[in-house]
């Protein structure tokens, strides 16, 4: 049985202009370079995405759905200008060489010496000072700035985060272990009687009690054991990496390295100042002052498909929040079992009318609480997050390829990305026809830009594999000129990213950005 989903009025789809305008664009080369494009490459872009903007600026608001199509309703133009973004080549530039810094300072004040309790300090010195950066470095990634999670986007900067967390632990026992070495080489006395000297220096205390919360964060962290907490629990322990980060400064200045001059100690203490301030306004004070400004509240709750709803917020101002098709936001519902977590999801629809939309798969406890949710709910929204959007675009024809409830962000970029007749593709993989989730909305919206839609039905473990090079390319015969956008299950991004690479698309041109759920979402 087929359960298809019917459109709400105000996100009924909409007719988007497929930009005549635009000139052709021949394919670039296979390995997706700029230097070598064609001259007419990027000024078709550019005109491809002033007509983005332009019509995101006219398109109609649709009233009640009905077979004439949608009505004629104006719609507030959104606030122009782009959100400024980072590249991630500058992030990651910019993070190594604040590492390289902070060896060059350990390098001028290191002194050599053939004293074994020497070698052992210098090297626990040179440890503790990139641990130490290490953590300032975690923490920015975490702090969610906009340029960097709109250039960047939140699943690398989440890969880079577990990863560098890794690095920074492993720096920390090696510092620990060689400062240890040192001392008891120096003072001639065994491990266990130098660390009971070490811990009666009170910076050398807070040192190891920020060691152990910073442990715990790891541990908790750990994929075996994340699936098995609540997200409000490993959330509360993840809390712990502020007050060990406050602990190690306090640790730091009072070590050589740091304490040695006023230049260093002054730098230092505004690399830690920085970061406390992008953290408590862009964390804490950024979403309180967007519900204040905005007043989101839920407008309606409906159903989509079996256990799929879709949730209705509503509020002032909302285009000045300057929300991309392709992004998502943290929501914060202020019902009884959901305040106290923020949950993830994408955008299913353009902002229109001062109204968000978002299309949820019932999965645990805090969504099935989604589903119950009433209007007027009062919602904390933080965001928009994400790099999803428009602007990785870097060919003219795109491909759309989506799993599951992953078609959400999906949807959105489906109707809004510019292109003619056969510049859009949307490839939609479901185990059977009752999981594809916004179907009715797909077929308009595939009919009124003339864009190609496939539904790729079967099970995952089935004997034929709809998203296998050969079958790829069966559907979409010059993939490798495509841009590619791809969001579904991670298990199911995966197989398909090797899959478009087997079949020549180039890593740059596939897009794809996964964040986890709260664990029992």
């Amino acid at each position: 049985m087929t359960t298809e989903a019917r459109p709400h009025p105000l996100y009924a789809p909409v007719a988007v202009p497929l930009a005549p305008s635009v000139p052709p664009v021949p394919p670039g080369p296979p390995d997706g370079g700029r230097a070598d494009r064609p001259a007419g490459h990027d000024a078709g872009l550019r005109a491809a995405r002033r007509a983005a903007r332009a019509a995101a600026a006219s398109v109609p608001a649709p009233g009640p759905a009905s077979a004439a199509g949608p009505a004629s309703a104006p719609v507030p133009a959104p606030v122009p200008g782009p959100a400024p973004r980072l590249a991630p080549e500058r992030l990651r530039a910019g993070i190594l060489g604040g590492a390289g810094a902070v060896a060059l300072l350990w390098g001028v004040q290191a002194r050599p010496s053939a004293r074994l309790d020497a070698f052992f300090a210098t090297g626990a010195h040179l440890a503790g000072l990139l641990a130490g950066y290490g953590v300032l470095v975690l923490l920015l990634l975490m702090a969610r700035v906009p340029a960097v999670e709109h250039g960047v986007g939140a699943d690398r900067l989440a890969r880079w985060h577990s990863r560098g967390g890794r690095y920074v632990l492993g720096l920390i026992a090696a510092h620990t272990v060689l400062a240890l070495c040192g001392y008891a080489v120096h003072t001639r006395t065994d491990l266990l009687t130098a660390t009971g000297d070490l811990l009666s220096y009170g910076a050398i205390a807070a040192a190891a009690a920020g060691t152990a919360l910073l442990t715990a964060v790891g541990v908790t962290s750990a994929r075996a054991v994340r699936g098995r907490i609540r997200h409000e629990t490993w959330h509360a322990v993840h809390l712990g990496a502020l007050l060990a980060a406050a602990l190690g400064f306090v640790h730091q200045l009072a070590g050589p390295d740091i304490a040695g001059g006023l230049p260093t100690r002054w730098l230092w203490s505004m690399a830690h100042a920085t970061v406390a301030v992008l953290l408590l306004w862009y964390r804490f004070a950024v979403p309180v002052r967007a519900a204040l400004r905005h007043d989101l509240r839920v407008a309606e709750v409906r159903d989509e498909a079996p256990g799929v709803v879709s949730v209705l917020v509503r509020g002032r101002g909302v285009a000045r929040l300057r929300a991309e098709p392709g992004q998502f936001f943290r929501w914060r519902f202020l019902s009884r079992g959901l305040w106290a977590t923020a949950l993830p999801f994408s955008l299913s629809a353009p902002v229109r009318d001062d109204t968000l939309r978002i299309t949820v798969k019932v999965r645990g406890d805090h969504t099935r609480r989604v589903r119950r949710l009433r209007p007027g709910t009062r919602v904390l929204a933080s965001g928009p997050y994400g790099a999803l959007t428009a602007h990785r675009r870097t060919r003219r024809k795109v491909l759309l390829l989506a799993g599951g409830v992953g078609i959400t962000p999906l949807r959105a970029l489906f109707e809004t990305l510019p292109g003619g007749p056969g510049d859009m593709t949307l490839l939609y993989r479901a185990s059977d026809e009752g999981g594809l989730v916004l179907r009715a909305e797909l077929e308009a919206i595939a009919r009124e830009r003339r864009a190609a839609l496939h539904y790729l039905l079967g099970p995952s473990d089935g004997s034929y594999d709809p998203l296998a090079p050969r079958a790829l390319r069966a559907l979409v015969p010059d993939l490798a000129a495509h841009d590619v956008y791809l969001c579904g299950p991670p298990a199911m991004v995966r197989a398909a990213t090797a899959s478009l690479r087997r079949a020549g698309v180039p890593a740059a041109r596939i897009h794809a950005e996964n964040f986890e759920e709260p664990a029992r979402a």
